[in-house]
């Protein structure tokens, strides 16, 4: 017997934070009857239905994506822009593990496998994630140490684990600059920079935990191993 909200997951039909959502909205029934209450336990003979669809286990799939610039992250847009599950031709559900903004680039995991997205995206789990931003001017070292500092961002503060100088060109007036965060909230690295006074020109994700774009060109994608997705878990246990 399992929770409703991980069975629902695991199934690849969504997150678990939105089966969640989905259960309290009325809108899961269990053996024809509708289930709000969190932590109701199922088993495999039990019929679970989401809206009138009946849930049905797919295999568990990971993919390492290299995220183009002008693409949503996300499984649907109302406004007709292409999403990164448009580059998937296949019949699992599946959908982006975090926020990439729309103007970025770099690496994104696509899975349909809720517990593992919840721990990449946990910050309790603190799986790093490495950012190359360019900048409009010529980053000073005043700025860096605000940023290690910590900065507050809605109400909460956010502290980098790196922030690296690796470029400047005097010409352009522009800086190249490597940060390292754990969390991903929305439009996080943006709200960073501007907090100091410096405009984010580009964006690229290059690294999450030890997983890299190596090998994989812009708008392509390869599997993620078994032993790299054992990997992730066991970075994440030692957080624990």
């Amino acid at each position: 017997m399992d929770r409703l909200q991980k069975v629902i997951a695991e199934s690849g039909f969504t997150s678990r934070r939105k089966a969640e959502e989905l259960i309290v909205s009325g809108k899961v029934k269990v053996n024809g009857e509708v289930v709000t209450k969190l932590g109701t336990k199922v088993s495999k003979n039990d019929t679970v239905t989401i809206n009138g669809t009946k849930l049905e286990q797919q295999g568990k799939e990971y993919y390492l994506f290299y995220k183009p610039r002008g693409v949503i992250c996300s499984t649907s847009d109302d406004k007709g822009r292409k999403t990164v599950i448009d580059y998937f031709n296949n019949n699992t559900r599946l959908y982006p593990v975090g926020r990439l903004d729309y103007d970025a680039s770099g690496i994104l995991i696509i899975t349909n496998d809720g517990d593992f997205a919840n721990l990449i995206m946990h910050p309790k789990n603190e799986i790093e994630k490495t950012y190359i931003v360019k900048l409009e001017g010529i980053i000073d070292g005043l700025a860096i140490k605000k940023l290690k500092s910590g900065i507050r961002i809605d109400n909460q503060i956010c502290y980098p684990s790196k922030v690296k100088l690796r470029k400047k060109d005097l010409k352009t007036k522009t800086s190249i600059v490597e940060i390292i965060i754990h969390e991903g909230k929305n439009h996080q690295v943006k709200k960073m920079f501007d907090k100091v006074g410096y405009k984010v020109l580009k964006l690229k994700r290059e690294v999450i935990g030890f997983l890299t774009l190596k090998g994989v060109n812009v708008g392509e994608y390869r599997r993620i191993t078994p032993h790299e997705i054992k990997k992730i878990y066991l970075l994440a246990q030692k957080k624990d």
